[in-house]
């Protein structure tokens, strides 16, 4: 019977969302746990058969750090991105792309979920700028190969996701010289979701969403308007890596998208439980 009303829960939210875009961050324990990895696919793929159109983004920081540590060369951040050179970007591209892009249409592969991994480059699906020099200690530093987006194509999405197939995309742009650029997958989510005009932007982390006191995992805050937010960060309770995360949810819902998920992709099926129970599991922010 319990089975049975989670249901009956679900049900409502089949119907709203049914046929709506859902913009979802693989980040975090979904990305490096096998366990989860699979079972995150199979719950994407799950929304997929009851009507939803799922897209992924997804991030690949410590496996490139891994990667850059094998072939003998020191990551190096500043402000929480990458500085990238040629090199750093080749390394880059050959792991998002040609490594965890193609493990993920893999793993959904193995649910029947139809789905193609994409680069940003892709007929130019995503369009970006270099981001300009940073300033550090009263100087400004050059972050090498780090984009910012311009635009996204959503026509090669729209016929990909109207064609039934998950599109798995991978956050690298392209200049209008043809230059890769290195993009924060956060970000680059935050951008195709409003440029598809997602319903939800669904990101996956290794944090049970915004606490209001970071040490007690019992006190989430399940709401929050976008007008709350300079308050909060100016309390200390939105901070560091979460400031970037919140920052491109409100992008995305001023750009159109009707709600943003933070998530704690450790917890299993946590993206069933924030789609489709009353309470959710995480932080909404909302309009």
């Amino acid at each position: 019977m319990k089975d049975i009303n989670v249901l009956i829960e679900a049900l409502p939210y089949i119907k709203k969302f049914h046929n709506k875009k859902i913009l979802i961050k693989y980040g975090g324990h979904a990305m490096v746990d096998e366990q989860a990895k699979s079972s995150t696919a199979r719950d994407t793929v799950l929304l997929k058969y009851v009507g939803m159109k799922p897209l992924i983004v997804h991030g690949g920081g410590p496996e490139i750090s891994r990667s850059m540590d094998k072939l003998g060369k020191e990551p190096k951040f500043i402000k929480g991105l990458r500085v990238t050179d040629e090199e750093t970007m080749e390394i880059i591209e050959m792991v998002l792309v040609g490594k965890i892009s193609t493990e993920i249409v893999s793993e959904l592969i193995k649910h029947d979920g139809q789905a193609i991994s994409l680069s940003g480059k892709d007929s130019s699906l995503i369009f970006a700028h270099k981001k300009q020099a940073s300033k550090v200690d009263e100087e400004y530093v050059d972050l090498g190969l780090v984009g910012e987006v311009d635009c996204v194509n959503i026509d090669l999405l729209d016929m990909f996701v109207e064609n039934n197939y998950i599109p798995v995309i991978s956050p690298v742009g392209i200049a209008r010289d043809g230059t890769s650029l290195n993009l924060n997958a956060d970000t680059a989510a935050g951008e195709v979701a409003s440029a598809v005009g997602a319903e939800k932007l669904i990101i996956l982390t290794d944090v049970p969403g915004v606490l209001r006191d970071p040490s007690d995992p019992t006190s989430l805050i399940q709401k929050i308007r976008i007008d709350e937010i300079p308050k909060l960060i100016e309390e200390g309770v939105i901070s560091g890596g979460m400031i970037p995360k919140i920052e491109t949810c409100v992008k995305a819902i001023e750009n159109g998208v009707e709600s943003c998920h933070i998530i704690d992709g450790r917890k299993k099926h946590s993206l069933l439980l924030e789609v489709f129970t009353t309470d959710g599991i995480g932080t909404m922010i909302l309009k």
